[in-house]
């Protein structure tokens, strides 16, 4: 009796062993500063990654950037100052594009930021010298283009699918272009730390409303990480719900476009490697009906078993 009971344990023992083995564990934190797409000045694209257990933060995005940081403070999440979390945690910016909605944060902060790099591609970073940071629209806080130059930031130009080291960061990035209203442009991120990744989409619209092939090249690039486990989650935009029309979308998704994009991703990967996968919706627009509408929608058609992830500003969570 007693040698069964020993057998049993052991058994027991070692199906917990094999299902802790199979839990991924996370890699990232993330603390979302702006969720939302739209017209809400508050709470506006931008989410700070960083290495887990580490403050080496880089912000995807820059639509918000003050009131992000205090309502994270007001979640405990940060136990300093919002002024010591710009200036010391937020080790740089990575631009998708330029609209204002991406940047207005951190144009209306870069008095009170400290030095550092921003990071995007050659048609985002010509808008952001050009129409911004130009010393007549606002002053240059960077070391390029118009103006006198305060020299705050560093403007560095990423280049497409160039592994880049992150300034003051043990992470790098490779870029990838977006389709956002056809022929111009925004940018995926694919953010790398050890053995480690994280995908980061701007604004983008589908393949096949853009008539472009960009989501499809990043999928092709992707599905080996996700089939290997490295890739912990994919952030993408589903700004509208399914009832918005193809004409009025403006290069961005739905749920129905989404699902079809994901559906492109499976082929490559195979159907198994996205359930439980988690992909962190983005942008969603106001008003705030359409919130559940797009949620509800995408619970719906999500025969892949994905794992939908709706952040909230100021509010962490791992990846």
């Amino acid at each position: 009796m007693i040698l069964f009971k020993k057998f049993w344990i052991c058994l027991i023992l070692i199906s917990m062993n094999g299902i802790a083995q199979k839990v991924q564990k996370p890699s990232f934190q993330i603390v979302p500063l702006g969720v939302k797409g739209g017209i809400d000045e508050k709470n506006l694209s931008a989410y700070l990654l960083a290495p887990l257990n580490t403050t080496d933060f880089i912000c995807l995005d820059a639509g918000t950037i003050h009131a992000g940081i205090e309502k994270a403070i007001e979640n405990n999440v940060f136990k300093i100052s919002s002024e010591a979390v710009l200036k010391k945690y937020i080790k740089g910016y990575l631009i998708s594009h330029a609209h204002l909605d991406h940047v207005a944060g951190l144009i209306i902060n870069s008095p009170a930021d400290s030095s550092k790099t921003i990071y995007a591609t050659h048609s985002c970073m010509e808008m952001i010298q050009k129409h911004y940071f130009n010393g007549d629209t606002w002053a240059n806080f960077g070391d390029e283009g118009n103006g006198y130059l305060i020299k705050k930031y560093h403007f560095q130009t990423l280049q497409p699918e160039e592994q880049t080291p992150i300034a003051n960061t043990t992470m790098t990035v490779k870029a990838f272009p977006l389709s956002h209203v056809n022929p111009f442009e925004s940018t995926a991120f694919l953010i790398k730390n050890e053995n480690t990744y994280a995908l980061y989409l701007g604004d983008t619209g589908a393949d096949q409303i853009e008539k472009s092939n960009k989501l499809s090249l990043l999928w092709t690039e992707i599905a080996p990480l996700i089939k290997s486990k490295q890739l912990k989650g994919i952030f993408i935009e589903v700004s509208f719900h399914n009832e918005q029309a193809d004409s009025q979308l403006f290069g961005h998704l739905t749920p129905k476009y989404l699902m079809n994009e994901l559906h492109s991703l499976s082929e490559l990967t195979g159907k198994d490697a996205l359930k439980g996968f988690k992909i962190i919706i983005t942008h969603m627009k106001p008003p705030t009906e359409n919130f559940a509408k797009i949620k509800a929608q995408l619970k719906k058609q999500n025969d892949l078993e994905v794992q939908f992830i709706f952040p909230e500003q100021g509010k962490r969570f791992e990846l």
